[in-house]
């Protein structure tokens, strides 16, 4: 068991904000605003780490808010630096780009992270693909639009005019793809849109379209089928009106700067872990079935989707 020192982290939690918290527009000049949902997170500063021990850094990117990232993860990673033998220093950040960076600069060993961030950060970041997550007998994953359960709207065209929730400037289901189908439209968020919104986390994205802070919003299917299934609280008040085409799950990576030898433990550890009893309540706790090898092609569509709606903001293509 590892104990709360060792893990080097103290979180307090307060109610959710209900008000909007004005925050700069992304790179494409989007004017949005930031809910946050979180008033504050502590983190504590971890002890002097014992000599001798080797430190296994790790980091989930936020796809779900910190609370619910550490209770969800912590016994995944857990399970992992424990297996090997070495100490875990579990890092939360508010952003993916926050993640990436830290993967880029060294300062991480291996990360979850959201499958936009891998496809269009690998080169620039430096980080390698380890494993990918199999969910309900695939490696595919999906972006849901939602709506409130008890509103009129039934197509993304019924939400022109409207208020919408994006989740981080670069997600995949969160952004690029509902980014991605008004351009097919012809259309920007910025204009289709009458406001937009960044929440920092698909529960948080979800949640304000159950309290109808927002009218709508895009979100990753697993997470929204996870709360569905586990805590029905907000999803129950949703309703899905799109879905998207599949994309590689959202991976596990690693730091170009980590051991071969200690990549190639920690792959085969969470390639067997299914087989483990104990590893097995972990994954089923988390929906997880098993992981698999992955691979790079799984994520070429996403590259495809930003290229897509970059050349739609193109001058010659207004």
């Amino acid at each position: 068991m590892i104990s709360k020192p060792r893990l080097g982290l103290m979180m307090r939690c307060s109610l959710l904000l209900l008000a909007f918290i004005l925050a700069p527009g992304c790179e494409r000049g989007e004017d949005v605003r930031a809910v946050d949902f979180t008033k504050t997170v502590t983190i504590a500063s971890p002890p002097d780490q014992p000599v001798g021990r080797q430190i296994l850094r790790t980091a989930v990117g936020a796809m779900i808010s910190p609370k619910e990232t550490h209770e969800i993860y912590l016994q995944l990673l857990a399970y992992i630096s424990t297996k090997m033998d070495m100490e875990l220093e579990f890092v939360q950040r508010k952003t993916y780009a926050e993640v990436n960076e830290l993967l880029g600069l060294q300062e991480l060993d291996l990360a979850f992270i959201c499958s936009g961030p891998y496809a269009l950060g690998r080169e620039e970041h430096g980080f390698d693909l380890l494993a990918t997550p199999i969910v309900q007998g695939d490696h595919h994953y999906y972006s849901y639009l939602i709506v409130n359960q008890d509103s009129p709207f039934q197509s993304l065209e019924d939400l022109r005019g409207k208020t919408f929730a994006f989740t981080d400037p670069h997600s995949n289901t969160g952004r690029l793809v509902p980014t991605y189908w008004l351009a097919l439209m012809g259309e920007r968020p910025e204009t289709f849109f009458r406001d937009v919104i960044y929440t920092y986390s698909h529960d948080n994205s979800i949640q304000a379209v159950a309290e109808r802070l927002v009218d709508g919003a895009a979100v990753d299917n697993l997470i929204w089928d996870y709360y569905a299934l586990k805590n029905p609280v907000h999803t129950s008040q949703t309703r899905i009106i799109k879905r998207s085409d599949p994309f590689g799950i959202p991976p596990v990576v690693v730091a170009k700067s980590m051991p071969e030898d200690v990549v190639r433990r920690i792959r085969e550890l969470l390639l067997t872990m299914h087989q483990d009893p104990e590893g097995a309540v972990i994954l089923d706790e988390l929906l997880i079935e098993r992981f698999v090898r992955a691979d790079d092609a799984w994520y070429a569509s996403i590259q495809e989707l930003h290229d897509t709606v970059s050349m739609a903001r193109e001058p010659d293509n207004p």
